[in-house]
């Protein structure tokens, strides 16, 4: 990661210097970095004189009193908090009291690595995310000590290096490995439930839910170690908050050894020859010739059109926001109940997408002893749109929208608590973990009364305080429906 940030900081017009306590890394260094210049330069990504420029301006810096004259001093080593407080205690002896001291830390409080300094004002945390040369994302965060100007000055540097800083409080995983938990543990917590497995669960979140890549896939490339690591500092920063809770199933594939790519083998395999599982897909169903909408559908409306333009007779009726089937079938959008709730009535849950025009996949649920016309009915109608169709355990919540509500609710209590803006949170979900929206974005669309009643409800199924709706989107569902009452 240094050599990254090193690299982005000399291609912006900086002087560079790199110090390693190992006697020869930083020459090492300093040779890798000129070779990863080179390459830019042979893919035409770097103009030879640029390179020379920069080159120019990088040196090694084998004692660390040749850092004496630095205005900014990024430390990127390991992640053990006595060891970063060990460094910049020796490094306050060295530099100016004008100098900026700044670590790269994902997991550690700025704040306790600051703490045994004589001028923790200007210690900031600038975290930027691997591979820093391509990843514009920088989490500027401000320890308790941190004077605004530090804070104002390390986000205009970095901005002024080509990348996108967002500005957050010293809390346990920032902005990004906070607000980004439920992506995995809500996944997590539906295989553990035995509702679908790792293939559809994954193929629900990115081909319904506009996600780049689903949780299991996504976690196989980060090494399952690495991500249960980072929940369970999350998890213990927080007390132990039921809302971070790791997963045990995460857990014992970590002791497994099975951690992913990097040992062909996590939840699945990447042994030569090995084919992915596919995700769970319905077998071909006959539509529907007609359908009954009732009441308005919320974020699912933009299906009738949809119907409407694959040739399916829709008559609008007065309702509480369902779809009647031409049997005794009713489908409805996931709010956090379940089927088997409805004794009588046929009912099948349809989940969120973040655009149901260009959703490839539909997920489904439904109660055992659902007639099968009844479904069938569901998968046809769907299937109608050309979309490939998922079928799942009855569930509350189903995967996408218990996903989205979660983020959602983690975003608005990191805003609620000021830990950072919310255009700073969507940003930060956007650019650092490529989401399709930002979290606040999506539950304005869906709508926030929506999302905090579908928490409501698993909170109800699931008393453990996991779902507990924060105030802060409460707050919101109550702005929102004061608006819509006007």
């Amino acid at each position: 990661m240094g050599q990254g940030i090193a690299q982005v900081a000399l291609v912006a017009g900086h002087p560079v210097r790199l110090y390693d306590s190992a006697r020869g890394r930083a020459v090492e260094a300093v040779a890798a970095l000129t070779a990863r210049l080179d390459r830019l330069v042979e893919k035409g990504r770097l103009d030879a004189t640029a390179r020379e420029a920069a080159v120019g301006r990088l040196h090694a810096a084998e004692e660390l009193d040749e850092l004496a004259d630095a205005a900014l001093v990024i430390e990127a080593i390991v992640e053990l908090l006595p060891v970063k407080q060990q460094l910049f205690a020796d490094l306050e002896k060295v530099v100016g009291d004008d100098t900026v001291l700044a670590t790269n830390t994902s997991s550690l409080s700025v704040t306790a690595i600051a703490g045994g300094l004589r001028l923790p004002g200007r210690f900031v945390g600038l975290h930027f995310f691997n591979p820093a040369p391509l990843l514009p994302l920088v989490e500027v965060v401000s320890g308790f000590a941190t004077d605004a100007d530090v804070a104002t000055r390390a986000y205009a540097t970095v901005k002024g290096w080509g990348k996108t800083p967002v500005r957050c409080a010293d809390t346990p995983g920032f902005i990004v490995n906070r607000v980004a938990r439920p992506f995995y543990a809500e996944a997590l917590r539906l295989y553990e439930e035995g509702v679908a497995d790792p293939a559809t669960i994954d193929a629900a979140l990115r081909d319904c839910g506009g996600f780049r890549m689903g949780p299991f896939e996504l976690t196989d490339l980060i090494g399952q170690d690495v991500n249960e690591a980072v929940t369970r500092s999350v998890w213990e920063s927080f007390h132990q908050d039921p809302k971070f809770t790791p997963s045990l199933a995460q857990r014992r594939l970590v002791e497994s050894g099975r951690l992913g790519r990097k040992t062909g083998q996590g939840w699945f395999s990447y042994a030569d020859g090995a084919e992915r599982p596919e995700p769970h897909t319905a077998a071909p169903a006959k539509a529907p010739a007609k359908i009954v909408v009732r009441g308005d559908l919320g974020p699912a409306e933009p299906l009738v059109g949809l119907f409407e333009e694959a040739g399916i007779e829709v008559r609008r009726k007065r309702g509480a926001g369902f779809i009647q089937l031409p049997g005794r079938g009713e489908l409805m959008l996931a709010d956090g109940e379940t089927s088997f709730e409805y004794h009588r009535e046929e009912i099948v849950y349809f989940d969120l997408a973040l655009d149901y025009a260009r959703a490839s996949r539909i997920v489904l649920s439904t109660r055992e002893g659902t007639a099968p016309e009844t479904l069938g009915e569901a998968v046809g109608l769907f299937q109608a749109l050309g979309k490939q169709v998922s079928v799942i355990g009855d569930v509350p919540g189903m995967i996408v929208a218990r996903t989205v509500a979660m983020l959602a609710d983690l975003a608005a209590d990191a805003v609620d608590r000021g830990v950072a803006t919310a255009e700073d949170v969507d940003t930060a979900m956007r650019l650092g973990v490529n989401y399709p929206a930002g979290p606040l974005e999506w539950a304005a669309k869906v709508g926030h009364q929506r999302l905090s009643g579908l928490l409501g409800e698993l909170h109800e199924r699931y008393p453990t305080g996991r779902y507990a709706p924060s105030l802060g989107l409460v707050r919101r569902g109550y702005a929102e429906y004061a608006k819509d009452s006007r």
